[in-house]
């Protein structure tokens, strides 16, 4: 079956517009609706219905009425996901329409005359039931002329029953039904997003990071060598703070413990999306970057009470028996102080640790690769996903590398990611031949790149967005857009803990929009 969202997702960059990216739902059925007024170049009201696992959408310009006296213009447009039932916000300017939107009316609805309301649409004429908070009663929508037209052109109206009401406007009741906002107090904070069902306190999702009360900082540099640390409401221990983690990179200062705990607390609320509810394996340095490192994987004894953890069923005698989980900010700051200078999260969660919640596909340079080749690499990957309407997020390693996160649904198993990410890859592999091998040995592959899909397994993991890397310098694993593959000043270990958190303010993280569009991941032909 085609996607449905496949229009979608072309006319929209998922790195810049705060619209979820969806996915297919796997059921047939759904009763919802949603009305959305949306100033764009020109206001106009958005009628969505859900139909078939997404919402499929008209614009109208004068919006829908309970007058039956009233005919509406209505343009059928691509179908939407189902998360756009509760999306509000601003989609910025220079984006596919770009405007401020509200969810002006939202609520549940019927077919009426058919039992499959999708067939009826593609027959060009519904007529729905809906029972919303302000609209209510017989809606019907009926095609105007060619449906292979530019322009699908159709007319709205409301029939005569209990619920129609001469003159009535929509204009007349301009308020969001889910946060109480209109479309000019949404428009004064684009920071924030509505995407949930849940009640309004706690629907609103905040479109940039978190931000550590400069207090704390300040706390921690009134420190001496150790002390304890008042951060996100945990008292930390911290010691050796004056200790050198990262050597000098480009004639600038070494990086101490302090400045590397500074860091992490600052971007722990960005990073923790990214780790929480799964198991974490730490990297640990404790005698600084340019010391041998080691993985630890073992809750340690000595940790506090309140830090995450997961007891691992499978565990079979001397592995792991219980690993960190980081679900909250602190947890982070800890491992930090601990003496991990990078975090590897499991790809699966604690309650599903055989199901992972993404496919990763890590382009892994060999000596004799250059960066503008593994870049040729990345963008053909770009490309393929691309063409297959999948939704993926691309990060620089902060090393030589770039990794690529798809989120998918629940229900697949690890082989099945494994095996998807080594079809696309070598399908990718085979434009440029010359650059990659397949062999595991690293002497084997005689200094080309390896796309890498082992990674692709239980307790195997990479570096997550935001963690630092043990190199000089303290360079960061960085979520970057798609279109920065073009860049000629891109490089992997481009940016350090000293510049990164500038970028983040200025770019956000373009990897916040894999949160919540989990997808099935298309079959090749």
């Amino acid at each position: 079956m085609a996607d449905l969202l496949e229009t979608y997702r072309r006319k929209r960059d998922f790195t810049r517009t705060p619209e979820p990216a969806g996915g297919r739902g796997r059921a047939p059925g759904g009763d919802r609706f949603v009305v959305q007024r949306h100033r764009a170049s020109s206001l106009h009201y958005d009628l969505r219905f859900e139909v078939d696992g997404v919402l499929v959408s008209w614009a109208v310009p004068k919006g829908p009425t309970l007058d039956p006296g009233v005919r509406r213009l209505a343009m059928h447009v691509e179908d939407h996901p189902i998360e756009y039932l509760h999306f509000e916000g601003v989609i910025p300017e220079g984006e596919y329409g770009g405007g401020d939107v509200i969810v002006w009316d939202t609520g549940t609805w019927e077919p009426v005359h058919t039992d499959d309301p999708g067939a009826a649409i593609a027959q060009g004429e519904l007529h729905a039931e809906v029972h919303g908070e302000k609209l209510r009663g017989r809606l019907v929508l009926v095609r105007r002329g060619d449906p292979d037209r530019d322009k699908d052109e159709w007319m709205l109206l409301h029939k005569h029953d209990d619920h129609a009401v001469d003159g009535w406007d929509p204009e007349d009741h301009p308020v969001s039904v889910l946060s109480g906002r209109t479309n000019e107090e949404v428009k004064a904070d684009p920071h924030h997003a509505w995407r949930s069902d849940e009640p309004a306190a706690e629907a609103e999702v905040s479109l940039l990071p978190e931000q550590l009360d400069d207090d704390a900082i300040d706390a921690l540099a009134e420190i001496g060598k150790e002390g304890t640390w008042q951060v996100f409401g945990r008292r930390l221990k911290v010691t050796n703070l004056d200790k050198v983690l990262f050597p000098a990179r480009d004639d600038a200062e070494p990086v101490t413990k302090r400045e590397f705990l500074a860091y992490v607390a600052r971007i722990a609320p960005v990073a923790l999306p990214y780790v929480e509810g799964r198991a974490l394996n730490l990297r640990r340095h404790p005698d600084g970057s340019d010391a041998q490192g080691f993985w630890h994987k073992q809750r340690p004894d000595h940790a506090p009470k309140w830090l995450g953890a997961w007891d691992n069923p499978e565990a079979d005698p001397g592995e792991t028996t219980t690993y960190v989980v980081a679900d909250e900010p602190a947890a982070l700051v800890w491992a930090a102080n601990f003496g991990a200078l990078e975090w590897h999260p499991w790809t699966s969660r604690t309650e599903a640790p055989h199901e992972p919640t993404y496919a990763l596909i890590d382009l892994d340079p060999g000596e004799r690769t250059t960066w503008d080749e593994l870049l040729d690499l990345a963008r053909l990957h770009r490309t393929a996903l691309d063409e297959l309407g999948v939704t993926a997020g691309a990060k620089v390693t902060g090393k030589r590398g770039i990794q690529i996160w798809v989120p998918i649904v629940a229900g697949y198993t690890f082989d099945e990611t494994r095996a998807w990410v080594e079809s696309l890859s070598r399908t990718v592999g085979k434009v440029l031949p010359d650059l990659v091998s397949w062999e595991w040995e690293v002497k084997k592959r005689k200094g080309r790149a390896r796309l890498d899909f082992t990674q692709n397994a239980i307790n195997k993991t990479l570096v997550a967005p935001w963690s630092t890397r043990p190199a000089p310098g303290a360079p960061v694993s960085v979520p970057i857009t798609w279109d920065e593959l073009d860049d000629p000043g891109l490089r992997s270990d481009g940016w350090t803990i000293r510049t990164v958190l500038d970028r983040l303010e200025a770019k956000g993280d373009p990897f916040r929009v894999l949160l919540g569009s989990a997808q099935e991941l298309p079959v090749f032909e």
